[in-house]
């Protein structure tokens, strides 16, 4: 089990080994004039997943074990609105056998202090039983780079 003491977590941009681009869209914003609440947690999902399917050069939804978001919650710092550009940042809390707690950082732009620092939960469970499964091997592959520092797309050697 990998399991990062939570002091030592990253929250400024230089921090994170690995960052994905988001384009905010124009329905991102709500009445209010910023991205309503909810899509943080819609980026992300995007930035999580994105990774995964880059980083292990696999169709997660085509794995026989699939993560599903057991939990996540949300520090707002600073607005983001259209037409922002999005920079999420990832890092590694913990790997255990069948679940993965991950960091994430928002950034608008080029700013280095966070809009949003995320915590987001995957368990993994037998796609058809839905019971917990063990973590699959490309993705554990995919998540030991990500904690060692890996920085780049495609398969895992």
């Amino acid at each position: 089990m990998t399991d990062t003491n939570p002091g030592s977590l990253p929250t400024r941009r230089s921090d994170f080994r690995v960052l994905r681009q988001i384009t905010t869209r124009w329905h991102d914003n709500d009445h209010y004039g910023h991205v309503n609440n909810v899509v943080y947690y819609a980026y992300f999902d995007t930035a999580v997943n994105g990774f995964l399917i880059e980083a292990s050069g696999t169709d997660i939804r085509d794995l026989a074990a699939i993560g599903i978001v057991a939990e996540t919650s949300c520090r707002f710092l600073r607005e983001l609105s259209f037409p922002d550009m999005v920079h999420a940042g990832l890092a590694l809390e913990k790997l255990g056998t069948s679940s993965v707690i991950y960091r994430i950082g928002l950034f608008r732009n080029d700013e280095t202090e966070p809009a949003a620092i995320g915590r987001f939960v995957h368990v993994y469970v037998d796609a058809a039983t839905r019971r917990p499964v063990p973590v699959p091997p490309s993705i554990r592959a995919a998540l030991t780079a990500l904690a060692e520092g890996y920085v780049g797309f495609g398969a895992l050697p």
